[in-house]
């Protein structure tokens, strides 16, 4: 098999935007949280906010996915009100300073958030709980917003409890499978869900090592599919178990050239969204893929 097959055709429309996702996009992450694992309380400011926002889209992005909510392991709970005041003006000045041309997502899973941060200019929802949480699918079905629908179980403070799979590659498309059908009968588009894999939410080292080497399995959805495994903890194991044991295994960003790795892999099986800390390394790796990718195809 060739590593240069062409992406699978999907498009995704999001208000007067379409994405056409038969070639990779970048989605920079913009943490506007004082406790994200890596990044925390560097852009909860909004000007410091608008200002990674711009370099990010100077560096090839063309998604911003924009989170008032850690998700890491353990992370608190974080109040509806304190979370839309992080997201919500940050939203507003991406829009004033940087124009409709780029595609906000937010990453929250709380569908009060989701509809002020709608109303401000967002575009896609990205819901590490695939739209669990009470009224997110009514509010999904009724923005008629893409949707990122992510693999988790239980919450951040009990899903590595809850990382037992008979395989995980089977388990994770059957549960992917059964959320999509559940959203779908309530009101939310097909064509408008894009799938996460999950990685760093209810797995451990073989589990990821399984996704990242059968990662073309998720193609039977038949839906686009967002990669995002960017300075996790995953990449720390790896380097410790192949020697490397530098500061790069401890400290998160030090991370960012072996998840660039990890991004080629995955497009190379279909992957068509890479969310990234680290926007323009990620555009590098992917001009070299995409020209093979067009070298191959001459």
């Amino acid at each position: 098999m060739s590593l240069f097959q062409p992406l699978p055709s999907h498009e995704i429309v999001s208000r007067d935007k379409t994405l056409d996702l038969s070639r990779p996009h970048i989605m920079g992450i913009l943490n506007v949280t004082p406790d994200s694992f890596s990044d925390g309380g560097q852009f909860n400011a909004v000007d410091k906010a608008v200002a990674h926002c711009q370099k990010m889209i100077a560096d090839g992005a063309t998604i911003i996915d924009i989170g008032g909510e850690s998700t890491r392991p353990n992370a608190d709970a974080v109040a509806t009100s304190d979370e839309i005041q992080r997201v919500v003006p940050v939203v507003r000045a991406i829009r004033r300073h940087c124009g409709d041309g780029i595609c906000l997502s937010i990453d929250t899973s709380n569908p009060i958030v989701m509809q002020a941060a709608f109303e401000a200019g967002a575009d896609i929802w990205n819901d590490v709980r695939a739209l669990k949480r009470e009224g997110a699918i009514a509010v999904a079905a009724e923005l008629d917003i893409p949707v990122m629908l992510m693999h988790m179980r239980g919450e951040p403070t009990t899903m590595n409890n809850l990382s037992q799979y008979d395989d995980v590659v089977s388990d994770v498309t059957t549960e992917l499978m059964v959320r999509i059908e559940e959203v779908t009968s309530l009101g939310v588009k097909r064509e408008k869900i894009i799938i996460d894999p999950g990685f760093g939410f209810a797995k451990n080292y073989d589990h990821h090592c399984a996704l990242l080497t059968q990662l073309e399995t998720l193609k039977a959805l038949e839906l686009p599919m967002m990669f995002g495994i960017s300075r996790k903890r995953f990449l720390g194991e790896v380097l410790t178990k192949s020697g490397v044991t530098s500061m790069v295994t401890t400290q998160a960003v030090e991370r960012d050239a072996i998840g660039v790795a990890a991004a080629i892999f995955a497009i190379q099986q279909g992957a068509s969204i890479i969310r990234t800390h680290n926007v323009a390394m990620t555009q590098q790796a992917v001009a070299l893929w995409s020209q093979l990718s067009a070298y191959n195809r001459r």
